[in-house]
Formats: C-alpha cells, sequence, structure tokens
C-alpha cells in the first residue's frame, strides 16, 4: 500500500467517512495512521464524536492489535507560518504578519498558495521520521477536497514549481510533487451507484491519469444489500404476476389479498428497476481498470461503531 492515501469524491458519496474507514483499517496490527482533514469542515471530529481538532496531531482512536489513528486539520495560516519558519527563518516576524492580516491577504491573492500549503504539511507528514530514523506514521490518509477540484488541488505544486524556476519555493513544490506523482501516493475515488457520482468519477480518472497522478481504487459506498428472490432485474409483466400473487397471499391467511397485490408489484418493479441501473454503474466502473470495494449502507446509520464495521470490511477485502 502506498503511504499516502488521498481519499476524494463526489460530495454527499461518504468521503470522509471512507478516508475515516480506511484509516483504522490502515492502522490494526499495531500501524500508526494520521488521518488529515484539509478543507476545515471538522467532519472527522464529528465522526469520531470529538471536540474540534486543533493544528495538532491528537489520537483519535485506537485499530485492532494496537494501531493507533491520529487526527490533523489542516490549517493554511498556520501552514504558511510553519512554511516561512522553516525556509526564513520568519518565527516571529511570521507572527506579527498573521496580526495584521497579512496572511489572509497573501492566500486570497494567491488562492493557489493555499493548495501548496495544505499538500505540503500532509506530505511532510509522510516524510517525517523519528530519532531512530523510523517513520513517525506508517500511512497518511488524506479527506482531500471533491472530485471535480482534486486533480487541480494535488497538481498545483507542478505549477508553482513552474513559475518558481529557482529559490526555497521551487525546490519545496518539486519535493512535494516527488512525492505525489510516485507510488508513495494513491488517489482514491468514493462513489455510489448512481448515474452522476459514477460519472464524476469516471472524468475524475481520466484528469489524474492526464496529469500522471497515481489513481488508486474505487470505493463504492452505501451499497444496499440485495433481496432474496429478487435479484434477477428481469421480471414478467405485471398483469401476469398479479393472480399469482394474490393466491400466495390467500394461501398465507389473507382474507382479502387483493388490495395488497397492486403495492407489492410496484415495489418489486421498482426495485428490479433499481437493481438495473446499479448493475449498469458497476459495469461501468469496471470498465475503468482499477479495483473496487464495495462498502454496505447502514441501515442503522453511521457511528463509530459503524466505521469500524466499514474498516472491518476494508480489510476483509485484501486492501
Amino acid at each position: 500500500m502506498s503511504r499516502l492515501q488521498v481519499v476524494s469524491g463526489k460530495g454527499g458519496t461518504g468521503k470522509t467517512t471512507v478516508a475515516a474507514a480506511l484509516a483504522l483499517a490502515l492502522a490494526t496490527e499495531g500501524k500508526r495512521t494520521l488521518l488529515v482533514e484539509v478543507e476545515g469542515r471538522q467532519g472527522i471530529a464529528q465522526l469520531f464524536e470529538t471536540e474540534a481538532l486543533p493544528y495538532e496531531e491528537r489520537k483519535i482512536a485506537v485499530a485492532p492489535g494496537g494501531g493507533e489513528v491520529f487526527a490533523l486539520a489542516i490549517d493554511a495560516e498556520r501552514a504558511l507560518l510553519d512554511y516561512l519558519q522553516m525556509f526564513y527563518r520568519l518565527g516571529s516576524a511570521g507572527r506579527a504578519l498573521r496580526k495584521i492580516g497579512a496572511i489572509d491577504f497573501v492566500t486570497t491573492v494567491a488562492p493557489g498558495l493555499r493548495d501548496v500549503l495544505l499538500t505540503g504539511k500532509a506530505v511532510e507528514a509522510v516524510k517525517r521520521k523519528d530519532k531512530q530514523g523510523a517513520y513517525a506514521y506508517d500511512y497518511v490518509v488524506m479527506d482531500a477536497p471533491p472530485t471535480g477540484r482534486i486533480t487541480r488541488f494535488l497538481n498545483v505544486n507542478d505549477e508553482v514549481a513552474g513559475l518558481a524556476r529557482i529559490g526555497p519555493i521551487h525546490n519545496h513544490a518539486q519535493a512535494v510533487m516527488r512525492v505525489l506523482k510516485s507510488p508513495e501516493t494513491a488517489v482514491h475515488l468514493v462513489t455510489l451507484l448512481e448515474e452522476m457520482p459514477v460519472q464524476e468519477t469516471a472524468d475524475g480518472v481520466d484528469e489524474l491519469r492526464a496529469v500522471d497522478l497515481p489513481v488508486g481504487r474505487v470505493m463504492v459506498n452505501m451499497v444496499r444489500p440485495a433481496v432474496p428472490g429478487l435479484d434477477e432485474p428481469e421480471r414478467a409483466p405485471l398483469d401476469a404476476e398479479h393472480p399469482v400473487l394474490a393466491k400466495a397471499l390467500a394461501r398465507a391467511g389473507l382474507d382479502e389479498p387483493e388490495p395488497l397485490v397492486a403495492p407489492l408489484l410496484a415495489q418489486a418493479d421498482a426495485y428490479g428497476e433499481r437493481l438495473r441501473l446499479e448493475r449498469e454503474q458497476r459495469e461501468r466502473l469496471s470498465g475503468l481498470g482499477l479495483p473496487l470495494h464495495e462498502l454496505p449502507l447502514l441501515a442503522d446509520g453511521m457511528d463509530i461503531a459503524g466505521i469500524y464495521r466499514l474498516a472491518r470490511t476494508l480489510r476483509g477485502q485484501d486492501l
């Protein structure tokens, strides 16, 4: 597995949930995983039912086998202060810039700089080592921007490296891109078995491949279970099944089954249509040539226990 796992997806597909489950799945067997948020929504804190994440790495979960999951909400302003200190030794001067609002001005005038800072901080966590020379984290999982922005977000350092031909900015941007465009990184796309998310996933794969960013897997989220006996989309006409179902209900002890027949057949027909559409979307996703993972729709909603269940599902699919 690549050490930097980037998770993107169309809004509403549950990419933050999948990123959290992936972080837990990778942290089993004593591993250490850092789950990174870059959009400022505090979605990770809400999932794990903890207080808002500060700009520091905090342990939020323990995985089976003693592994640990840490989380970090990257703040662009704080990342810029780190950047200024790292390359220009502007510790106190950087804090002064923050007080007068210069940092907000810089990130507003140069919006791409924000993405440079966010990706750079995540890559720094990937490369960081302890005093013994071991990696601080076995894996870094990034809850990234949606599919429509992911290619620009990850590729912004390439643009910056081209604009700044020399100096620390150029070198930093190149170092970040060496990680993002290497086997150390995998970009996973989360989707649903619906036409619009699948189309956006296909477009996202094409865009990522066009700029040589490494596409990982497709995570199909919220897959509804099949209903026994109704797994074939090809069905006889409703009028042909009407008397059959009426007799079956009568044998089951219903005195007046007739009013129930039409609603039950309508539900079965709607299920068959949905099943047919889902199979079409599976075929489209299979045509992308990427590994597919399916995560079930949790009937009792999403909570911490649900994240652990999804993590077990991922581990069971040879992640």
